[in-house]
């Protein structure tokens, strides 16, 4: 079975790290502003400002640890390559926290956090500390010219034409902790149903586009995934 996996902010959320349109109001895109925050141009408006958010957020993410969700879709991607398939796992999350789980094979779409981007070299590199104007790319020794390796609003998510040839050959479609409403990866289930893939919702409550979903489960990530992921193994 080849099962294609877009993870969004809920799989993480029990971990600590913030979800960004909660129903309720909560979510982090309600407290700030994400055209001053999240844009290439806030980012050339203020750089400051955009450094101090993403480090707050680094800080964060490197004290947060796994939960039953990641690790359930690391036992699910080394299940199924013991049987002949795969699992083409898609984060939206700029969290490392599936890999931390031990899933190996991981696109991040939307970047990832604890990695530095030099505007004038394109080189990319990890970072695990504060980013500033002041840090210095190891590559071409300039200052002033990194940014956070994340994709922010107006532009093009990481490694598209991969994702959507890994669509193409799935066999069943699975959104876990998502509000959906985010493109592209809200499409996602739309061209997966229009390619005739069973598809299959698992999230805290219903997403934007839960009635494009065969197959809905509701809960906590940390039990849905891991009670999913069983049955699915027994299934097979």
């Amino acid at each position: 079975m080849r099962v294609f996996l877009v993870t969004g902010a809920g799989v993480s959320a029990e971990s600590g790290l913030g979800t960004f349109r909660d129903k309720d109001g909560t979510g982090i895109w309600t407290r700030f502003d994400p055209m001053k925050l999240a844009t290439p141009e806030a980012f050339a408006r203020n750089p400051q400002e955009v450094h101090a958010f993403y480090n707050a957020r680094r800080r964060n993410l490197i004290k947060a640890k796994p939960n039953a969700a990641h690790f359930a879709l690391a036992r699910l991607e080394t299940a199924l390559a013991e049987r002949a398939g795969n699992l083409t796992l898609v984060t939206q999350n700029i969290d490392d926290l599936h890999e931390r789980a031990g899933s190996e094979r991981v696109i991040h779409m939307h970047g990832e956090l604890l990695k530095a981007h030099c505007t004038a070299c394109e080189v990319v590199n990890p970072w695990r500390t504060d980013l500033g104007l002041r840090e210095r790319c190891a590559a071409c020794g300039r200052t002033g010219t990194l940014r956070p390796h994340v994709v922010w609003f107006g532009e093009m998510p990481f490694q598209i034409g991969e994702i959507y040839a890994a669509l193409n050959e799935a066999d069943l479609f699975v959104a876990i902790g998502t509000s959906s409403s985010v493109y592209p990866a809200a499409g996602f289930v739309y061209e997966a149903r229009a390619l005739g893939i069973r598809t299959c919702e698992i999230n805290l409550e219903p997403s934007d586009n839960a009635e494009q979903f065969d197959e809905r489960r509701y809960g906590l990530a940390s039990e849905a995934v891991p009670t999913w992921v069983d049955e699915l193994l027994t299934s097979m």
